[in-house]
């Protein structure tokens, strides 16, 4: 062999190896601040670009990208770099979170209106009238 060929075969050999390691080492989170990492609860399973996570059992928001909490106080979304009082017992390590994707406008009430005004909420609660209408 000469030498020509064994230095492509070294490179596509560190090539590979440089690949099968960036692989090997988990998730990759895009975001638009550079080197700072997701908070550690946040840990996706796949490549995504995703601005808010919501908490459902708590019904609040965290912007990846402004790294700030948003939640309802007296009424109005306000955003905040720390939970309030009321949120410190939760552990987020656990608790369960979605990822809001395909959304990254300012307005998360508007977001918040439009997908989660009413979740939970079961037309059970709703008592039925004995005679119906037509």
């Amino acid at each position: 062999m000469d030498s020509n060929q064994e230095n492509k075969s070294l490179m596509i050999f560190i090539i590979l190896l440089i690949v099968l390691f960036l692989a090997s080492c988990g998730p990759v989170v895009l975001s638009t601040r550079i080197g700072e990492p997701p908070p550690p609860w946040f840990y996706p399973n796949r490549l995504e670009v995703v601005r808010y996570v919501y908490f459902p059992e708590y019904s609040f928001y965290y912007d990846l990208t402004a790294r700030a909490y948003i939640y309802l106080d007296g009424g109005v979304w306000v955003r905040r770099n720390v939970l309030p009082v009321r949120y410190r017992n939760i552990n987020l390590n656990k608790a369960r979170y979605e990822r809001v994707r395909n959304y990254n406008d300012e307005n998360i009430r508007r977001y918040h209106q439009e997908n989660n005004t009413n979740r939970g909420r079961s037309n059970r609660t709703v008592p039925r009238s004995s005679t119906r209408r037509n």
